[in-house]
């Protein structure tokens, strides 16, 4: 079951994407508990970020009245593979710095994924990396590894702090930002202090204190994101 806070997130955030439709070309449809598994993987990875494959759920394509409701004026219907279905499960590939998480080792096609995917090995359709406090916004070498990718790439911000209290947060960064947190949390002050909100917690300890998320093509567009249930209705907005 996925934590209430992680469900209040989600559904703040979709609400978000339905208001910014027509900012995009495409969207994609992630399940939320997907981004769970994903978010205690990354905590278990820490300090190094961590690169995870998806490839669409063909068995279960996206509603029409979903793509009715969150088609915008730019959108394009064939703009990269697997556009029509849910995204499937998540599959870690592999974990390091930011300058080594894309390279995959050609031994680990054959080593980790021969049995479960066959001839297909680790290329998947989709991808995501993490950045551990740092904002969900796409680097040089970011940009160079989507033009690699048959789906989208997706970048999961992580701002926490450490169990014993240490925190720091990487925000210089300039593009488009995508918080993914529950609506009306407020830093609160004590004394000089300021004490950030804590949306959850890890299985390792640390406090989550907010989430970014973002997905783009290679061609360097945006591309919306919605976090659904398991039947593929996005979280919080009744439109199905």
């Amino acid at each position: 079951m996925v934590a209430s806070w992680l469900i209040e997130a989600a559904t703040s955030y979709n609400r978000s994407s339905f208001d910014n439709r027509d900012s995009y070309s495409a969207f994609v449809l992630l399940p939320v508990r997907h981004l769970e598994t994903i978010l205690n993987w990354a905590f278990k990875a820490l300090p190094d970020e961590i690169l995870i494959g998806f490839d669409p759920l063909d068995s279960m394509k996206i509603d029409s009245e979903v793509i009715q409701t969150y088609c915008g004026a730019e959108h394009q219907s064939e703009l990269f593979a697997g556009q029509e279905f849910v995204i499937g499960e998540p599959h870690l590939v592999n974990r390091g710095d930011s300058f080594s998480v894309h390279h995959v080792p050609e031994e680990w096609v054959d080593e980790l994924f021969s049995a479960e995917r066959g001839s297909r090995g680790a290329r998947f359709t989709h991808w995501m990396h993490t950045h551990p406090n740092c904002v969900a916004i796409p680097s040089e070498a970011d940009a160079d590894a989507s033009q690699h990718t048959d789906g989208v790439d997706m970048i999961l911000g992580i701002e926490f702090s450490n169990p014993d209290g240490a925190t720091f947060w990487f925000d210089d960064a300039e593009g488009v930002r995508r918080p993914l947190k529950p609506p009306k949390r407020s830093w609160r002050r004590f004394g000089r202090r300021i004490q950030r909100p804590i949306l959850g917690r890890s299985s390792t300890g640390h406090r989550i204190h907010g989430l970014e998320l973002i997905a783009y093509h290679r061609t360097g567009v945006g591309v919306n994101v919605l976090l659904v249930d398991d039947d593929g209705v996005p979280h919080g907005l009744n439109i199905v």
